[in-house]
Parts: structure tokens; C-alpha cells; sequence
């Protein structure tokens, strides 16, 4: 008798091994399936029934604004500036051609690590101009060359991302958006600029898992494939706004 309580234990244990590790591989191949973008969960999650969006710089080349709202594109952001004296090479016409068809649009600057927050204020105010009824102002602040392994002093940053959000508010009388990745929001925006609105990036999994309800734009898939761009990258990034929250409230002169 005691053997074959034995028997049916070892068995039993037996079981419940075989049944974790393949609740573990499963788990294991989910993994990778989500981080190299086999399976991407946010497209589950977003639906026709938000207002999506695209950004796009000169890497898209050729952008075709109404084939874009033809599929569902309800606002775009558009790269502008770039440090203190780079300017996208297609911003003007981006720009042009989504004014002309009535597509919502604003203007991001890439920020550099590397340029007073001022004269970053002063290239995109000179570029963009004015953005009365246009969405407000963004900022990009992301590693780029080698910054992730030897990253900027975090007072540095703040004191000059700071003037440069000032001078952007000063100008157009609205809070600059801020985009950055996880780790930039942890080392530099966490504390120091949570008034700005988040426009958060979050590829591999759903908004709320990075930012919580912290955010008003939220950059949910980097690898779309539309049609009315051509020339140049074959994705395109797409946006989503926060459910409850309207374009309007991103307007600049509008609230």
C-alpha cells in the first residue's frame, strides 16, 4: 500500500513538472514572439474606434496625406526640427500637404543632449511658425549615438529641456508634449516635468503597463505598412489617443 502511495506521488510530481515546464515554454516563446514583433498585442487592442494617428519625418520620403486618411489616419505628427539648426528635409512639404487636406497635424522636435534648450527653442519656433489650430508642439528626448552608455548629467537635461519647454509654452501658449522611451522617462522626465502631457512609447504592450493612465498620445506600433508614402522606410510609426480625450484638447488656441 505505502508503495503505491509512493508510486502515485512520484507520478503526481511527475505531472505537475511536466505540466509547469511547458507552461514555462509556452510563456518563454510568448516572449519572443512579442519582442521580435511576431505577435504584437497592441493591435488587438486598438480598434477603428480610436482616433489613430501616424509620425513620419523624411524617412517615409513621399507622404501622400489623404491616402493616409483614406486608411483611418485621423491626425499626424510631422518631424520639424532636429538640435539647434537641423530641419527636417520634408517638413515643409509634410507640412503643406496635410494643412491642405485638413489632416490634424503638429510639429515634434528630436532633442539633442548636445544644444543649449534655447537655441533648440529658437530652430523649431523659426521652422514651424505659427501653430494657432494646430495641434501643440512635441518634443522628442530619446538616446541617439552613444548617450545610452555614457548618458548626459541628469541636471544638465533638466535645466536645459526645461528652457526649452518654456520658451516653446511662452511662444504658443500651450505645454509642449513630451515623447520619450522608458528608460529616458525614468532618469530625466519622471518628477521634473509631470505637468507636460505624455506622449508615451509603448510597442511591445498596452499603454497602461508603461504610464499607467499618465498619458494622452500613446505610440502603440512601429512596424505598420500603409500605402501613400514611398521613397524611403517601408513602416511607419502609429499613434493612438487616450480614449475620452479629443484632438481638440491638443489644439493650440483651443481647449
Amino acid at each position: 500500500m505505502r508503495l503505491k502511495d509512493e508510486d502515485g506521488m512520484k507520478n503526481r510530481h511527475i505531472h505537475t513538472a511536466i505540466v509547469l515546464g511547458a507552461a514555462a515554454g509556452l510563456l518563454l516563446l510568448l516572449y519572443f514572439a512579442v519582442k521580435t514583433k511576431k505577435l504584437q498585442i497592441n493591435r488587438w487592442i486598438v480598434s477603428d474606434r480610436d482616433v489613430i494617428g501616424a509620425d513620419i519625418s523624411e524617412y517615409q520620403a513621399d507622404v501622400d496625406m489623404p491616402v493616409l486618411m483614406e486608411q483611418g489616419i485621423e491626425f499626424v505628427y510631422i518631424k520639424a526640427t532636429e538640435g539647434s539648426g537641423h530641419v527636417d528635409s520634408r517638413f515643409a512639404d509634410n507640412w503643406e500637404n496635410a494643412v491642405e487636406c485638413g489632416l490634424p497635424a503638429g510639429a515634434y522636435h528630436f532633442f539633442s543632449f548636445d544644444s543649449p534648450g534655447q537655441m533648440q527653442a529658437d530652430n523649431y519656433i523659426k521652422a514651424v511658425g505659427d501653430l494657432e489650430g494646430k495641434l501643440i508642439p512635441a518634443v522628442d528626448v530619446e538616446y541617439y549615438g552613444d548617450k545610452k552608455e555614457n548618458p548626459p548629467a541628469k541636471e544638465d537635461v533638466i535645466r536645459e529641456l526645461g528652457a526649452f519647454l518654456e520658451a516653446l509654452e511662452k511662444e504658443y501658449n500651450a505645454k509642449p508634449m513630451i515623447y520619450c522611451t522608458h528608460d529616458v522617462y525614468g532618469k530625466y522626465i519622471k518628477g521634473a516635468f509631470d505637468e507636460y502631457p505624455r506622449w508615451v512609447r509603448s510597442i511591445y504592450y498596452p499603454a497602461a503597463i508603461e504610464a499607467g493612465s499618465g498619458w494622452i498620445v500613446w505610440q502603440y506600433c512601429d512596424t505598420a505598412e500603409l500605402e501613400g508614402y514611398e521613397g524611403g522606410e517601408r513602416f511607419i510609426d502609429l499613434d493612438v489617443l487616450k480614449r475620452g480625450s479629443s484632438l481638440q484638447e491638443l489644439t493650440v488656441g483651443q481647449k
